[in-house]
């Protein structure tokens, strides 16, 4: 028989306490876990040449496009109102360095960006300094000129930065050409600076040699980086950026039209021009996306080169048609109120006639109208010429001299028609003897019911 003792009537053993960790394992292990929150949020940029082909554009790169369209907003809004060759020269200029800007912030996170918080931060830095200049643009060829070129100069220092550390982890074969990008837009952020200096009538010139000198710059790089780059340059998800900035422009232009039309009571012709600008956008929208947009181009150098460059006069061209389109609602509803303003020949105000002068008004009711003189029988009082005065002895005595009269003329006025209660005209009427103005002429008051040519 099987004993059973040792296993039913032994009690069981308590239960061994868990081995305690030990104080370097958990140290390690906090130190991992930082390490590894430390790299989803703030990651090294990704090397070049290791920029994932397809990738879906997120709201971080889609906020940045808006960003950057609100200062082609701003700039075709100013030439709106300026549509003159300095005025045109003006917004090429200065559409020409923030579209410069643009580029370089969206190719930096194309080759280095992840969606962390680095991104984010870096994304976030150079929108409120765009949101500066954006301010400034208005009057960038005028008083804030200065301030603008100093905003400009931050945002491409900021590049500079940017481009700097992602440089520092590039393979060898793409050093030199990350090198001369850092060199050429550091030399670009202080030229701007130092416009700054320039008077208002010479920066303009001198951001538009700026602009040439940096896309040249710009080309020069690219050709000195390796084919096999720069043929994968333009991804997926960069030709949707450029798409979705021309996108942006053209809605801008649709708001411009719409505020127009919104502003004052629309006719049928204003209307009709709105309209017409409407359809001519949406022409322009047409072309691009069936010759031009989501369509990659060929995988060489030169090809990847004229795509990205060729959508600089493309998107000028597109937010130009929608500062003309603005202006041309806003010049008609103007031609509009002007043409309701002006009267017609018939109903204009003409002046009344100045009744010819009188020479003398001693008599009652001499050189008034007849119709006075029946209402106002004694209204007129004759003036009594100043008399000598007689000498006791005969002789006469000049009368004293009096006050001396003054070098200015002086109108008296004098109440010619008595309050007699006859009726309403006769209270109402009132005489002016202008003596030095018109030589004695009897005039009616201003607000009179009665006309001077009412003889």
């Amino acid at each position: 028989m099987r004993d059973e003792s040792g296993q039913r009537g032994q009690a069981p053993d308590p239960p061994q306490p868990a081995p305690l960790p030990q104080r370097g394992a958990d140290t390690t292990t906090r130190r991992q876990r930082w390490a590894r929150l430390r790299h989803y949020l703030w990651q090294p940029p990704r090397p070049h040449g290791e920029q994932p082909r397809e990738r879906v554009v997120g709201p971080l790169e889609l906020f940045y496009d808006l960003a950057t369209v609100v200062l082609v907003a701003q700039a075709a809004h100013h030439l709106a109102g300026h549509l003159t060759g300095r005025g045109l020269g003006e917004f090429a200029v200065v559409f020409t360095l923030v579209w410069i800007a643009w580029l370089n912030g969206s190719l930096h996170h194309e080759l280095h960006g992840h969606d962390d918080a680095r991104a984010r931060s870096t994304f976030l830095l150079q929108i409120l300094v765009l949101v500066a200049m954006g301010a400034f643009i208005p009057q960038a060829g005028g008083a804030r000129g200065a301030a603008f070129a100093i905003a400009a100069a931050v945002l491409f220092a900021i590049l500079t930065v940017l481009w700097l550390l992602a440089a520092r982890g590039d393979r060898p074969e793409y050093r030199r050409p990350s090198q001369l990008f850092v060199a050429g837009t550091a030399a670009c952020a202080s030229a701007l600076a130092g416009t700054a200096l320039l008077p208002a009538d010479a920066r303009i010139p001198a951001w538009g040699l700026l602009d040439a000198a940096y896309l040249a710059g710009f080309t020069a790089v690219l050709f000195a980086t390796p084919a096999p780059a720069v043929g994968l340059l333009v991804t997926d998800a960069l030709i949707e950026r450029f798409g979705l900035l021309t996108i942006i422009v053209l809605g801008e232009t649709l708001t411009g039209v719409v505020t127009g039309l919104a502003r004052e009571p629309v006719s049928g012709l204003t209307l009709a021009v709105g309209l017409v600008a409407v359809v001519v956008g949406f022409g322009a929208w047409w072309t691009y996306f069936d010759f031009a947009g989501h369509r990659p181009p060929r995988p060489k150098r030169a090809a990847s080169l004229q795509w990205m460059l060729s959508h600089l006069p493309l998107t000028a061209a597109i937010a130009v048609m929608g500062a003309a389109m603005v202006s041309l609602v806003d010049r008609r509803r103007a031609g509009r109120d002007h043409a309701g303003s002006c009267e017609p020949a018939s109903l204009a105000v003409r002046p009344r006639p100045v009744p010819a002068a009188r020479p003398h008004l001693r008599r009652r009711g001499r050189g008034m109208p007849r119709r006075w003189r029946r209402a106002a029988p004694a209204a007129v009082p004759r003036p009594r010429a100043r008399r000598s005065a007689q000498h006791p002895l005969g002789t006469r005595r000049r009368a004293p001299p009096g006050p001396p009269s003054r070098p200015t003329r002086r109108v008296r006025r004098r109440a010619l028609l008595p309050d007699s209660g006859a009726n309403a005209v006769q209270r109402a009427q009132r005489l002016v003897v202008e003596t030095h103005a018109f030589g004695g002429q009897v005039l009616p008051q201003v607000g009179d019911g009665a006309s001077p040519g009412d003889e």
